[in-house]
């Protein structure tokens, strides 16, 4: 990646647009981006990483309200242009933050959306060719050409040296959220907790899999009953390897009892059954015998009785045989009754017909009515005109009620549109400040908005603040005793080590032997060896002393390492509560601490401002609908209007037409009704006197029929009683039956001849005789003695039902048990190998005995790549004293991995990067922040970085360590990149031809370009 052209225009301290030209500043290999604090050198690197990526650097990313400069005119757009290569393709990224800008109508601001713009130089055309305007794709297209996300590039490209100092200093568990974030070992830890999850799911299957086993196991033990070996408690408890043997032991001890309980009870069912075979055969042979004897004496009691009933049996036969011959005269008899009903019903209708008739016509016969009924028919069809007339009268009628009530409603609704249209000015004019209203409130609350989120923001960074300020004191005191306990311990064994050295020389006498040569001088005789005093001190004691002042020295680096980090995260609160004020300056410089209070009272004033602006804001879109209703009511109405006064016009003519033609209708009519009140009603009168005489001669004429028909029935009647042997039809009328009492004596009949030839057939049977000649039966005790067999029998049933039932329990239970020890076989084999391979991703298992975690031992690796990578500059820029090397030695009770030591040549000692002075710990976090950049840039996939800039730290550089970096940073040049190193150091300026310097003044800042003594203006 390589930068051509970066244009920015009201961004940061830039008030007007200024252009950067890389190409210029690249061709020099190496260049110094210098000014005054303040002027705004670091925003020249925000804006190449906001063009890139959209945002700045990590504590400096705040809402796109801030990255507008405060110098640049209102009408001037902050907008940021990069023009840059990546690979062979060379683009242009145009973006422009989220901002304020003055209304088009009216006054104000509205806030204008973030824009992008991404396009690609055609080298063949000479064009510029238009790729992309969405946020979105851009990104993902940038994001995958470098290969790098926003802090990878920020680590690797813009080097900010703080960082990596911090990184030098830092302990592991702070080296290893760096590196996870640059190298992205998330998947690693997702391994981790996938693997962890998978030991519990496989643990929480096994243990669930021995409850099954333990329940079956009591469930066996409730099937095989008390006493049973069954029955007994099983002592192995879940996860015991032991449990599966023992619930099968049981199994197979319980089922071989219940089948030789099962064997006993089948023996004993045969014999209750055999007994009660026998038992119910005598108590059969007894209630055969007992019945056919009460048969025979039953015979002979229904054999008296049925000689008793002989007589009333013959009458019931006499009146079965007269009903026959009356059946003969039974028509006759029923036509008679007939003709009498027929006769009495005419009668009847003729006195009432002549009851309702004028009293002239009271004794007429049928041809008087029917002749009155003639004239009076031939009057009605005279009257047909005449009620068509009225007819259409009444029409008429109807049509003009249906007018008034139409002019009615039109006056109306006049006199409603005309005070609707009244106050229709005043009305749209309040509808039209209600919805500028919520229209201007929609724009209040996105300013609100984005100023509630900072505010926000800066309340939670004061109470951590707050918070980190009493964690920061308690940390400074740990920090003072551990440094005194140290310089104790230091001086203590010291002392000690100078007591062992005093007396050293009997500690070498207490090894002579006799006839031995001397250590020290080489003779065979010890003529007076040394002797040790009372304060003498051996070797132990010395380790002792030491190993105490080591472990003191470690505290006190540890207590440096909690403060150094609590200071630093009290200080980023600080700066993140300050962000904003009025008061802090462009370097971030000191301001007044904001309270919580004043805070917390801001953010709720603006949360409230905010509500009631958005609450507003939402009644927009109703608003102009209300307005466009009433628009369109108005329209409506006015067309209304216009169409109802056309209506009353044309109906005031119809009305007078219809009453025109009404009055020649009732003339009509009054000529034709006479005395009735309508023609319809004079109508109705004539049809209903015509239908009375009709009605009348019919109920005449049906009378005289009748009279005549039973005249015949009465003649017909004596003639057939005299041909069936009665003397009169009264007597014939009485021998009849009907169905019922005919039914009813021949079925008596019919049931005491069959009763008679049942007892005479009983009677006659051998085999009942025989039985009444025997002595009497007595079934009672036969049947008691077949009870008790029956009850034996069901309980030796029950017994071996039970039995089975048991043996049937136990087997299923005994296979449910098997198929859950073959199943959790696998998973038990499952668990334990996911158990540790957990162990071992976790770092917890005794197979890994440095403890490393799996994300741990990544991050080594790359770790021992960065450290390897760095060496090959260190070395150079402190001629060769020191060597970065990664330890993954455990430091306490701390896991390994992630430890950075450094080898000082000068004295062969390992010792930790803490101790390195401030100016070599400025090349060593420069060589790390170079050698992290290789090796980050090769696993983003080999893309080459082309510029590269450092951010401050030179001032702590010695003269010659100052030329060693700088040799270094020039022999980047060898890969063809170019690098930016961001200073105020005067030094530099002399050393480094290529200058890109920023200027400030009380209008903004500027840049400007010097290559070799020339100055270009930006």
């Amino acid at each position: 990646m390589r930068l051509h052209r970066l244009v920015v225009t009201a961004f940061g301290p830039f008030g007007t647009a200024q252009e950067i030209d890389f190409d210029t500043l690249s061709s020099a290999g190496l260049f110094l981006l210098h000014g005054p604090t303040g002027a705004g050198k670091t925003s020249v690197l925000d804006a190449v990483c906001f063009a890139l990526y959209g945002s700045v650097p990590g504590a400096r990313q705040s809402p796109g309200s801030v990255l507008r400069s405060d110098h640049a005119p209102s009408g001037t757009p902050t907008e940021v242009t990069l023009e840059l290569t990546v690979g062979e393709r060379r683009l242009e990224i145009t973006r422009s933050p989220a901002q304020p800008r003055p209304k088009k109508r009216g006054g104000g601001f509205t806030t204008e959306k973030a824009q992008s713009t991404l396009r690609e130089y055609d080298a063949g055309t000479g064009t510029w060719k238009g790729l992309s305007k969405s946020h979105q794709e851009i990104g993902e297209e940038i994001t995958q050409l470098l290969g790098m996300s926003r802090d990878q590039f920020c680590q690797v490209v813009l080097l900010p040296q703080g960082d990596f100092a911090r990184f030098l200093r830092a302990d592991a568990e702070a080296r290893g959220k760096l590196l996870g974030r640059l190298f992205d070992t998330r998947r690693f830890a997702a391994v981790e907790d996938r693997l962890a999850e998978l030991r519990k799911a496989a643990e929480r299957e096994v243990g669930a899999g021995d409850e099954r086993l333990l329940a079956l196991a009591h469930r066996m033990a409730e099937a095989a009953g008390p006493g049973s070996p069954a029955a007994a408690p099983v002592e192995e408890r879940p996860g015991e390897p032991g449990l599966a043997e023992a619930v099968q032991t049981r199994a197979a001890l319980a089922r071989s009892e219940a089948r030789e309980a099962l064997d006993i009870a089948r023996i004993r069912l045969a014999a209750a059954e055999e007994r009660q075979a026998g038992a119910r055969a005598a108590f059969d042979a007894a209630r055969e015998l007992a019945d056919r004897q009460a048969r025979h004496a039953d015979a002979l009691r229904r054999q008296d009785e049925l000689a008793a009933r002989r007589p009333e049996c013959e009458r019931w036969q006499q009146a079965l045989d007269r009903s026959l011959k009356a059946d003969r005269v039974a028509p006759a008899l029923a036509l008679r009754e007939d003709a009498e009903r027929a006769h009495r019903t005419a009668d009847a209708a003729r006195d009432r017909a002549r009851a309702i008739l004028p009293p002239d016509l009271g004794d007429a016969g049928t041809e008087q009515l029917s002749a009155v009924e003639r004239r009076l028919r031939e009057e009605l069809g005279g009257l047909e005109a005449a009620r068509r007339a009225e007819q259409r009268g009444a029409e008429l009628a109807a049509e003009r009620a249906v007018l008034d009530r139409e002019a009615r409603a039109d006056e109306e609704f006049l006199q409603d549109a005309a005070a609707w249209l009244a106050g229709w000015d005043a009305r749209r004019e309040g509808l039209k400040r209600h919805a500028e209203a919520a229209q201007d409130a929609t724009a209040r609350a996105e300013q609100l908005a984005g100023r509630l989120e900072p505010a926000r923001r800066r309340l939670a960074a004061a109470r951590r603040r707050d918070a980190l300020a009493a964690e920061l004191t308690t940390a400074r005191d740990r920090l003072t005793a551990a440094r005194e306990h140290r310089n104790d311990a230091h001086e203590h064994w010291l002392d000690v080590k100078s007591r062992r050295l005093h007396g050293i020389a009997a500690e070498l006498a207490a090894a002579l032997t006799p006839g031995a040569p001397c250590q020290v001088c080489g003779s065979a005789t010890h003529p007076a060896p040394a002797r040790t005093t009372a304060d003498h001190v051996d070797r132990t004691a010395e380790d002792a002393a030491y190993a105490a002042y080591t472990r003191a020295d470690e505290a006190r680096t540890a207590a440096e390492t909690g403060a150094a980090a609590t200071a630093e995260a009290w200080e980023a609160a600080r700066k993140e509560a300050l962000a904003g004020t009025d008061d802090a300056d462009a370097d971030g410089g000191s301001a007044a601490e904001p309270a919580v209070a004043d805070l917390t009272r801001l953010v709720d004033e603006l949360s409230r401002a905010h509500a009631e602006a958005h609450a507003l804001a939402g009644q927009t879109h109703a608003a102009r609908e209300a307005l466009g209703g009433a628009e369109r009511e108005h329209e409506e109405r006015v067309a209304a209007q216009r169409e109802a006064e056309r209506r009353v016009a044309a109906r005031a003519a119809r009305r007078e037409a219809l009453e025109q033609q009404q009055a020649d209708l009732e003339a009509e009519v009054a000529a034709s009704r006479g005395e009735s009140g309508s023609v319809a009603e004079y109508a109705t009168l004539l049809e209903r006197r015509i239908g009375l005489l009709t009605g009348a001669a019919e109920a005449v004429r049906s009378a005289e029929v009748a009279a005549r028909g039973l005249k015949d029935a009465d003649d017909r009647l004596a003639d057939a009683a005299f041909r069936a042997g009665f003397a009169t039809p009264a007597e014939a009328a009485a021998a009849l039956l009907d169905e019922p009492a005919r039914r009813s004596f021949q079925q008596r009949v019919d049931a005491w001849r069959s009763e008679a030839a049942v007892v005479a057939d009983r009677l006659g049977d051998e085999a009942t005789a025989a039985a009444a000649a025997l002595p009497p039966a007595d079934p009672a005790a036969a049947g008691a003695a077949h009870s008790h067999a029956e009850r034996a029998l069901r309980e030796a049933a029950t017994v071996l039902s039970a039995v089975t039932e048991r043996c049937e329990a136990l087997d299923r239970l005994s296979g449910r048990a098997d198929e859950e020890v073959r199943r959790l076989g696998p998973l038990r084999e499952e668990y334990e190998r996911v158990a540790r391979l957990a162990g071992l991703a976790a770092g917890t298992s005794a197979e890994n005995e440095r403890k490393m975690r799996l994300e741990s031992y990544v991050l080594a690796a790359r770790l021992e790549q960065v450290a390897a990578a760095a060496t090959a500059r260190l070395q150079r820029m402190s001629s060769g004293r020191y060597t970065l090397v990664h330890s993954d030695a455990r430091s306490g009770g701390r896991r390994a991995g992630l430890g950075l030591h450094v080898v000082d040549a000068w004295t062969g000692n390992e010792r930790d990067t803490a101790t390195l002075s401030g100016g070599e710990t400025f090349f060593a976090s420069l060589a790390l922040a170079l050698g992290l950049a290789d090796v980050v840039t090769d696993e983003a996939g080999g893309v080459r970085l082309d510029t590269l800039f450092i951010d401050e730290g030179f001032g702590s550089l010695d003269d010659q360590t100052l030329d060693e970096v700088l040799d270094v940073l020039d022999s980047l040049r060898e890969r063809d990149r170019s690098v930016g190193i961001v200073s105020h150091v005067g030094d530099l300026r002399r050393r480094i031809p290529a200058q890109l310097e920023v200027t400030k003044a009380r209008d903004g800042s500027a840049v400007r370009l010097r290559t070799g003594g020339d100055a270009l203006s930006g």
